[in-house]
C-alpha cells in the first residue's frame, strides 16, 4: 500500500481476526456458509462478541440477533455514530462478505481506543442479523429490526426445512415478543459508516484499491408462482398443453431483454431460484414458481421496466392458459449517500495520497435501511475479478487494510467535527 501518511490501524491483528472468522462454516479452501441464525452464525457472533469484551466495549445481542458492541462517549446521550456490517453468508458463499464491515469497524475503535480518543458521542460496532435474505428469503432483518421496519408475517417465514425464523430467533436467545425493547428511537443515530467489498469488477478495471459508494440502487423482489395443468409428456399434444415451466422460461428470457433494454443504464435483472412440481421427467410441469431480482439507481426507470415486465406475465399467461400469483417480498427506492461524509472521504483519501472514484452499489446493503434513520456512508473495497457470492471471494489483504484505514480517518475527521 502507497500512502503519504503512516497507517494506523493493523493490518495483521485485522487479517488474523478475519480468517479467524472464516474457519466458522467453512466450505473448502476459502468459501463460507453461515446463514443467518444458523448454529454457525451464532458460533460467529460469539466469536466477533469475544473480541468485542477483550477491548472493554460493552457487548450485546439484541432481539433482532443483532451483535451490538458500544464504546461509551463523553455524552452518553448524544447521538450514536454506528458503524458496522453483517457476518452472515451465502450458502456457497465467501470470507470477505460482510465481514471486513464488522471486523474492519471493531479495529478502527480498538485504534481509536489504543489513541487515546475519548469520543463525544458513543460508537456502536454493529454486526446486524440477515443481512443477506438467504435462509427466510427476505433480507436487511435486523436493520430493519431496530428501525421498526419489519413487515406482518415475517416471523412466519419458513427455511428449506420449514423452521420458522421465529423458532431459529429463540434457538440462538433472542425473544420475539420483546422486540420493542432493542428498536432505537428516532434521532438516536447520528450517523452510519459501512466498509465493504464492492461485489463487481469496476475498481478492479479502473485500477483502484477503494471507492466512495454514491448510492445503492433500490432493489425489487418478487415472487412469480404460475400454474398450468399436468399430464403426461407422451400423450397430451402440444398445442393443448397448459405448460407452467413453459411460460416460466418465457417471462424468465423477457427479464433478461428488459434488463437490457436501456443500452448504458445500471439495470440488472436476475431470476436466481425456481422450483418446479412435481418435478418429474414425464409429467408436463403443472406449477412453477421462480423469484425476481430488479434493481436500478433510477426509481422511475425501474418503474417503467416492472410495468412493462407485468404486462408480459399476463400475456404468457394468457398464451398458454395459466393462471399467477405475484408476491412482493421488497421494495426499496435508491437511497444516496451524505455529501458531507462523502466529502470527509475524499479528502481522507487525498491525505493518504490516492484519489479514489465514486461508483454506485447494485447489491443492497444494512446501510440501505439505515438511510432512512440517519446519513450513511460507504466505503467499496476492490473484489478480484468482480466475484461475490461465491467461495473464490477474494480482496487482498493491503485493499481491506486501505479501506480500514480510510474508514479510520473517516471516523477520526467526524469526531473532531461534532
Amino acid at each position: 500500500m502507497s500512502t503519504t501518511h503512516a497507517q494506523f490501524i493493523n493490518s495483521k491483528r485485522l487479517q488474523d481476526r478475519l480468517y479467524e472468522l472464516a474457519q466458522i462454516g467453512r466450505i473448502g479452501d476459502t468459501g463460507v456458509c453461515r446463514l443467518a441464525l444458523s448454529k454457525e452464525d451464532y458460533e460467529g457472533v460469539q466469536l466477533v462478541k469475544s473480541w468485542m469484551e477483550e477491548l472493554g466495549l460493552q457487548p450485546r445481542v439484541d432481539h433482532f440477533g443483532n451483535l451490538i458492541g458500544r464504546l461509551e462517549g463523553q455524552n452518553p446521550d448524544a447521538p450514536i455514530l454506528m458503524l458496522g456490517s453483517h457476518i452472515d453468508s451465502q450458502p456457497y458463499g465467501g470470507r470477505y462478505d460482510g465481514a471486513i464491515g464488522v471486523l474492519g469497524a471493531l479495529e478502527v475503535v480498538q485504534t481509536i481506543m489504543e489513541q487515546k480518543i475519548t469520543p463525544v458521542m458513543p460508537i456502536e460496532v454493529v454486526a446486524f442479523c440477515d443481512e443477506e435474505g438467504s435462509r427466510f428469503n427476505k433480507g436487511l432483518f435486523g436493520s430493519r429490526g431496530i428501525m421498526g421496519k419489519l413487515e406482518e408475517g415475517e416471523l412466519e417465514r419458513v427455511d428449506k426445512n420449514g423452521i420458522t425464523r421465529r423458532q431459529a430467533l429463540l434457538d440462538c436467545g433472542c425473544d420475539p415478543e420483546r422486540f420493542e425493547e432493542s428498536r432505537y428511537a428516532e434521532g438516536s443515530i447520528g450517523a452510519f459508516l459501512e466498509l465493504h467489498i464492492e461485489q463487481g469488477p469496476v475498481l478492479e478495471a479502473q485500477g483502484h484499491q477503494i471507492g466512495i459508494v454514491s448510492g445503492i440502487s433500490g432493489p425489487l423482489w418478487l415472487t412469480v408462482e404460475m400454474t398450468g395443468v399436468a399430464g403426461h409428456t407422451g400423450s397430451v399434444p402440444m398445442n393443448m398443453r397448459q405448460d407452467a415451466l413453459l411460460g416460466a422460461a418465457k417471462i424468465i428470457v423477457a427479464l433478461n431483454e428488459l434488463a437490457r433494454s436501456e443500452p448504458g443504464a445500471p439495470t440488472v435483472g436476475t431470476v436466481g431460484s425456481l422450483s418446479v412440481f412435481p418435478d418429474s421427467r414425464n409429467i408436463i410441469p403443472e406449477k412453477v414458481s421462480f423469484t425476481v431480482d430488479l434493481r436500478d439507481i433510477d426509481i422511475d426507470r425501474r418503474h417503467r421496466l416492472e410495468e412493462r415486465f407485468m404486462t408480459i406475465l399476463v400475456d404468457v399467461a394468457a398464451e398458454h392458459g395459466l393462471t399467477y400469483t405475484v408476491r412482493e417480498d421488497t421494495n426499496s427506492e435508491p437511497r444516496y449517500c451524505a455529501d458531507w461524509i462523502k466529502d470527509i472521504m475524499r479528502d481522507q483519501a487525498l491525505q493518504l495520497g490516492i484519489t479514489i472514484p465514486e461508483l454506485m452499489s447494485g447489491p443492497f446493503h444494512d446501510s440501505l435501511v439505515m438511510s432512512y434513520a440517519c446519513d450513511y456512508g460507504m466505503i467499496f473495497v476492490r473484489s478480484k475479478a468482480g466475484i461475490s457470492h461465491n467461495p473464490l471471494e477474494y480482496s487482498s489483504p493491503e485493499d481491506i487494510s486501505l479501506g480500514t484505514e480510510l474508514l479510520y480517518r473517516t471516523v477520526q475527521q467526524i469526531l473532531q467535527q461534532i
